[in-house]
């Protein structure tokens, strides 16, 4: 098998100079592009004092918008974790279906765009598990807490009652403050999350493989934020460790593997073991050319299994990649962090 692309792979995933003057004509006013108070959005109104609370999209931002990290999990928000109980658990859990959940979030004061205590509204919302996701079609509203963010680090939950049955979730969290508007917002979640530091994104998966036990299932959903047809790329690397001996297969499905095939079954690192999977190399790999329509929403299944011991956790991430403003553009979308461990299946 060969790897992937280092092209691709070295594709930043964030948007700059030009870019960002297109997108800023989205939506100058804070308010999403789906408007209403039902999603949430925050209207632009003129505010005397600028307030600055923020989140973390990852472990080193410092509120910047944007906040400027490449080739790192943007998706996978240090300051959100869903914890069993109402008790703040130590690390990020998988939600149990059927229970309620708890979602911990950290917000932070102040940023670098103001100051003073800031009060607004801290809203949770899910979808299922994958890569890219367009705002808000996507997104389903969990719950929501109005609260102030004094200077400092403030933690605070909101429960998930009767987490849903697809049982594999990403999050979205976003503090919505009269005083702290939002830069603007367009259908792309990844430049929404990437560009206000008022939202973040939490894709995080524990995965547990036992040698010889059955595969592990996860969803991968993907999406399309422009108004045309486009191709899209699945890419599979390791966060920063050698790949233990895992088999991983992905089901397209047979629509999502009939176009692919049609685009001339591009990849590298696969290859195909049955009439609409296909097998990648953990230690890097990647799909290429998957056609994905506007407005839909497949959902692949990645399956995991274990040839060896799992020796610690070690972290697979599987990005989407692809336009996120117009055809042929190259850009990390959105993805998942899947931390393997000892287990059963």
């Amino acid at each position: 098998m060969t790897s992937a692309s280092p092209r691709l792979l070295r594709t930043p995933i964030v948007l700059f100079g030009a870019v960002l003057a297109t997108l800023l004509t989205f939506s100058t006013s804070g308010a999403a592009l789906g408007g209403g108070a039902d999603n949430g959005s925050t209207t632009g109104a003129a505010v005397s004092a600028r307030t600055d609370a923020f989140m973390k999209d990852t472990a080193s931002d410092v509120g910047n918008e944007p906040h400027g990290a490449i080739y790192s999990s943007f998706f996978n928000s240090p300051d959100v974790k869903i914890c069993p109980s109402g008790v703040e658990c130590p690390s990020h859990t998988n939600p149990v279906v059927g229970s309620t959940s708890y979602i911990f979030v950290k917000l932070r004061n102040p940023g670098p765009y103001g100051s003073g205590i800031s009060s607004g509204t801290l809203r949770a919302y899910y979808t299922t598990s994958g890569g890219a996701a367009n705002w808000p079609a996507h997104w389903t509203p969990i719950g929501s807490k109005t609260l102030p963010v004094a200077p400092g680090e403030t933690v605070t939950s909101i429960a998930w009652p009767n987490v849903p049955s697809i049982g594999h979730f990403c999050l979205l969290l976003r503090w919505e403050s009269a005083t702290d508007p939002m830069n603007f917002e367009g259908t792309a979640t990844s430049i929404n999350t990437q560009y206000n530091n008022n939202i973040v994104w939490k894709n995080a998966n524990t995965v547990p493989a036992t040698p010889g036990g059955p595969a592990v299932d996860r969803p991968y959903a993907l999406a399309n934020a422009l108004a045309v047809p486009a191709n899209f790329d699945l890419v599979f690397r390791p966060a920063d460790q050698v790949a233990p001996d895992l088999k991983i297969v992905v089901d397209l499905g047979p629509e999502l593997f009939e176009r692919w095939a049609r685009n001339g079954g591009a990849g590298d690192g696969v290859r195909v073991v049955g009439r609409s999977q296909l097998e990648v190399n953990p230690a890097r790999a990647q799909i290429r050319d998957l056609l994905i329509y506007p407005d839909e929403r497949p959902v692949v299944k990645l399956s995991f299994a274990a040839a060896e011991v799992v020796q610690k956790p070690y972290v697979l991430q599987v990005l989407q990649v692809g336009p996120a403003r117009e055809v042929g553009e190259k850009f990390v979308l959105g993805g998942v962090d899947y931390t393997i461990v000892p287990g059963r299946g």
